[in-house]
C-alpha cells in the first residue's frame, strides 16, 4: 500500500501536479484509517501536501472535495461492495474522476519502480500535522452546500414522506439524516453502525442484499427505501411495496426526472449493458445518446467531452452534470426523493 502511495506522489510530481496538494479518505472497513494514515505519511514525506479526511467519507464526497480544494487528486482506502475481508487503495483524477487507463497504466509503471527501487519516503504523521504538510479536513459541509445550489433541500424537508435509509454499514451512515432532518419527512436508517464485518451482507445495493431494507419498508409502511453501497457512490431502490427496482429502471427514470420534471437538456451516457429505454427517451426529448464500454471511467470521460447531463451504468452508478464526473449514491437518492415529490408517483406508480 505504501508503495501505491509513493506511486501517486511520483505521478504527482511527474505531471506538475503535486503543488496542488492531495486529499486522502477512508471507508468503514478493517483499519481503512490506518491505512488512510499510512499513505499520508508516505506523500508528506514527499513534500505534497495532505488534506487528511477525520472520519470515514463516502467516495462521491472525496471527489467533490478535489474539485472545491482544487487539489491534485485524491486516495482513496475502500473496496466499496466488495467483501468484508477485501479492501482496495483507489486514485482519483484533479478532475474527482476515476483515473483512465493511461493515468493508471503510470501509475502501476511508479509502483514497480518504488518497489525494485525500495525507496518509500516517509514521514510520522504527527510530525506531518505539525509541520503543515498534513491537516485533518471534514469535507461533509463542502459537500452539503455544494448539493443545496443543485437541490431544494428544503422542498425535500417538507415533504411528508416515510423513508428507510440502508447505508450497509459503510462510509454513507447518517448523510441523508443530516441533510433532511428536522422536517416533515420522517428518515428511518438500519446497517447504520460500523461494523467492518458487514454482518448478514455484502455491502452491493442489489436485490439478493436488501432482504432487510425490503422487508422494513414494508412494516413500517414506507414510501421508499434507499441502499447505499460501501462507499456511497451506488444505490439501490426498494418501491414502497418492497419490491426491488432494477438499475436499469432507476436509471431511465432519474434521466425522465432530468428531462421532463426539471426541464434540462443535455447528453444521456450509458455503458452497453445499461438500458436501451434511454434510447425512447432521447427521441422522445431530443437529446443525443452516447453508448461506452462498461465501466463509469468511460461513462466520465464522455460526459466531460459532450457537456453530458447523466450518465450511468448497470450497477447502479449515476453521475450528473454540474456535479462532479463521478457516480453519486447520495445525490441520486436525493433526486429520486424529488421525482416522487414532483410528480406526486410512488415508486411503483
Amino acid at each position: 500500500m505504501r508503495a501505491c502511495a509513493q506511486a501517486v506522489a511520483n505521478y504527482l510530481t511527474e505531471t506538475g501536479l503535486a503543488s496542488r496538494g492531495l486529499i486522502i479518505g477512508y471507508d468503514t472497513r478493517f483499519a481503512s484509517e490506518d491505512f488512510a494514515s499510512a499513505a499520508a505519511e508516505v506523500v508528506a514525506g514527499n513534500g505534497i501536501k495532505v488534506y487528511l479526511c477525520p472520519k470515514a467519507t463516502p467516495t462521491p464526497v472525496i471527489s467533490c472535495g478535489v474539485l472545491a480544494k482544487k487539489a491534485g487528486g485524491a486516495i482513496i482506502i475502500t473496496a466499496s461492495h466488495n467483501p468484508a475481508s477485501w479492501n482496495g487503495f483507489k486514485y482519483k483524477t484533479e478532475l474527482g474522476s476515476s483515473a483512465s487507463l493511461e493515468v493508471t497504466d503510470e501509475l502501476e509503471k511508479h509502483v514497480s519502480q518504488a518497489i525494485s527501487a525500495g525507496k518509500i519516503n516517509q514521514m510520522p504523521l504527527a510530525q506531518a500535522l505539525e509541520q503543515g504538510l498534513a491537516q485533518h479536513l471534514d469535507l461533509a459541509p463542502i459537500y452539503f452546500d455544494h448539493l443545496a445550489k443543485l437541490i431544494d433541500l428544503n422542498g425535500l424537508r417538507r415533504a411528508r414522506l416515510k423513508v428507510v435509509v440502508d447505508p450497509m454499514y459503510g462510509a454513507g451512515i447518517g448523510y441523508f439524516k443530516a441533510l433532511l432532518s428536522d422536517g416533515a419527512i420522517k428518515l428511518i436508517e438500519i446497517n447504520n453502525e460500523r461494523n467492518p464485518l458487514f454482518p448478514g451482507i455484502r455491502p452491493e445495493p442489489i436485490e439478493a442484499n436488501l432482504a432487510k431494507l425490503s422487508a422494513t419498508v414494508k412494516r413500517r409502511k414506507a414510501s421508499v427505501g434507499l441502499a447505499l453501497d460501501g462507499d456511497a457512490d451506488r444505490i439501490g431502490i426498494i418501491d414502497e411495496n418492497g419490491i426491488f427496482l432494477t438499475p436499469l429502471q432507476v436509471f431511465a427514470l432519474l434521466c425522465l426526472y432530468l428531462l421532463e420534471v426539471r426541464g434540462e437538456r443535455g447528453a444521456i451516457v450509458k455503458t452497453i449493458t445499461t438500458t436501451s429505454m434511454v434510447y425512447r427517451l432521447g427521441e422522445i426529448f431530443g437529446v443525443p445518446v452516447y453508448e461506452t464500454p462498461v465501466g463509469f471511467k468511460y461513462v466520465a470521460q464522455k460526459m466531460i467531452d459532450k457537456n453530458g447531463l447523466i450518465g450511468g451504468e448497470e450497477s447502479g452508478g449515476y453521475g450528473f452534470r454540474g456535479h462532479i464526473p463521478e457516480r453519486d449514491g447520495i445525490l441520486s437518492g436525493l433526486y429520486f426523493l424529488d421525482l416522487m415529490i414532483k410528480t406526486g408517483k410512488s415508486p411503483s406508480q
